[in-house]
């Protein structure tokens, strides 16, 4: 029995823990249970200073406004200008983290803005002084700090839209930027005929745009006019679109 217990010891690597039958029992074969080694203290110590580690460096993690004051708008870009090019436009003024052009989903095109992260918030602040108005491909470009980018707004207590006045001469305008206001839309329309209102969509309780609105005219011609003008143009850096409502 012995010789059996050394060599199951052996192949599994276990402590063995004996415990035989009373000398009163001595045809009670002896029971014979096994249990697995305790980790080495070694190892103990590698995983809790691996644990440690881990909370460290989740500890220092960037805050969402401090990577905000890194983080550039880039507007009004040309539609071919791609992720490597936007990034080199900036690479004269610091370190890109990252450089990115944003698509529409449905047809793949660029939606003719993007955004630049750089490494620090000097080299951020450097871009946008030497960057922003400034001519790619014959557009002039807005570069803006993203926390800055739209105004500040209280979202608890929105401001109120006008009253909208509905008309059965209506157009639809899709694709809005989310800086455009009511009175934009009406001041844009206006250069076709005598707007009689303006509404840019939101979500109820806040000033976000739902990306859509609609202008009433006085007369179909007037409509006419509208949607054969103002079709895929732009408005503040975003293509349009504009339709029979």
């Amino acid at each position: 029995m012995a010789t059996t217990i050394s060599s199951l010891a052996a192949t599994h690597s276990l402590h063995r823990r004996c415990c035989r039958s009373s000398p009163s029992s001595p045809s009670t074969p002896a029971r014979v249970s096994f249990r697995a080694a305790p980790p080495a203290a070694g190892a103990t110590r590698a995983r809790r200073r691996a644990a440690v580690q881990v909370l460290a460096s989740s500890a220092v993690l960037e805050a969402p406004e401090e990577l905000a004051t890194r983080k550039l708008y880039v507007g009004n870009i040309p539609r071919t200008v791609t992720n490597d090019e936007l990034a080199a436009m900036f690479a004269d003024h610091g370190t890109v983290v990252r450089a990115e052009v944003m698509y529409d989903k449905y047809s793949g095109r660029s939606r003719r803005f993007g955004f630049v992260t750089m490494s620090t918030v000097e080299e951020a602040n450097a871009a946008t002084e030497a960057l922003n108005e400034t001519e790619v491909g014959g557009r002039k470009i807005k570069v803006n700090v993203t926390e800055s980018f739209l105004p500040n707004i209280d979202l608890s207590a929105p401001e109120p839209e006008p009253a909208f006045v509905d008309s059965q001469y209506k157009v639809y305008v899709g694709n809005l930027a989310k800086t455009v206001t009511t009175e934009v839309l009406k001041n844009f329309f206006s250069e076709k005929g005598e707007v009689l209102s303006a509404t840019v969509s939101r979500v109820p309780g806040t000033p976000k745009s739902k990306g859509f609105g609609f202008v009433t005219f006085s007369s179909d011609e007037e409509v006419e006019a509208a949607v054969s003008t103002f079709n895929n143009t732009e408005l503040e850096g975003q293509t349009i679109r504009v339709n029979k409502a």
